[in-house]
């Protein structure tokens, strides 16, 4: 009966895997096939004619379409705001989580509330300050707005939470101040939740499609979510050029994730443990 139930249910995560692994497979194969092929019907699965011309073709580029330079320029938006936000979160959590001081609930609740308030509203108003701070068609456009993440300090204070005072009071006796405590003590405990925080933010840059489309208007200064969308346009029918840029964008994502999912999983389950 163990053996029946076993086997039904790893039969069922083989169908969840399935469901996610083919379109990817598929973008991956479209992306090795050539446009004749990848436009026929019936459509073929596994290429008949294996070929990287898509992905010579991205890595030529144009003045128009420099892939390559999307694919850079994403990389270093992506990266610098999951470095801001850590270090703005990662301190913001910590007092709010350890601290005693006037206020502190009811700033707390602010920074909830503002989850609470759509994205788009903060467009203009975003906009607006970049302009005036001269960072329009720059990376720091990209990296500095979003760098105050309430998320982020709602996910961490969580998790600072749910460890235990003992090990913070035991350094307090031995003369450690709040900032000794917190890098050398409480930011180890942290790293499945400053991972987890890490991967998201990186994802939620990565993906990030309006924000560059409203602030960006040099086509060397995009990203790849706005620059894929040119290259849709530049070539409409080239289905293997369009699959290899986003077989392109999926790489770093996967490998992220391949990277850190133990944490990521630790540090969901760990953050939850005390409200």
């Amino acid at each position: 009966m163990k053996t029946l139930k076993a086997s039904a249910w790893y039969l069922m995560l083989t169908g969840f895997a399935a469901v996610v692994i083919m379109p990817l497979l598929w973008m991956l194969l479209t992306s090795l096939k050539t446009n004749v092929e990848a436009t026929r019907i019936p459509p073929t699965f596994v290429p008949e004619e294996w070929t990287t011309g898509a992905y010579r073709t991205l890595a030529e580029g144009t003045s128009e379409t420099p892939v390559l330079r999307w694919f850079l320029n994403s990389m270093v938006a992506a990266t610098g705001q999951t470095l801001l936000v850590l270090v703005v979160a990662a301190t913001a959590a910590y007092a709010l989580a350890r601290l005693e001081f006037r206020g502190r609930g009811l700033l707390f609740g602010i920074i909830v509330g503002t989850l609470l308030v759509p994205s788009f509203t903060l467009l203009i108003p975003n906009f607006l300050i970049v302009d005036r701070l001269g960072w329009l068609d720059s990376p720091l456009a990209l990296i500095v707005p979003g760098a105050a993440s309430a998320f982020g300090v709602f996910f961490l204070r969580q998790f600072f939470l749910s460890l235990p005072h003992e090990l913070e009071e035991a350094a307090a006796m031995e003369g450690a101040n709040h900032l000794q405590i917190f890098l050398r003590i409480v930011l180890p405990l942290a790293r499945p939740a400053l991972a987890t925080l890490a991967v998201l933010t990186f994802l939620s840059n990565w993906n990030e499609f309006i924000w560059p489309i409203y602030v960006l208007f040099s086509p060397d200064q995009f990203t790849l979510p706005p620059g894929l969308s040119i290259l849709q346009g530049a070539y409409t029918i080239d289905y293997p050029v369009i699959m290899a840029g986003a077989v392109l964008a999926s790489v770093p994502v996967l490998v992220l994730f391949v990277i850190a999912q133990r944490y990521v999983i630790e540090g969901v389950s760990r953050s939850g443990l005390k409200g």
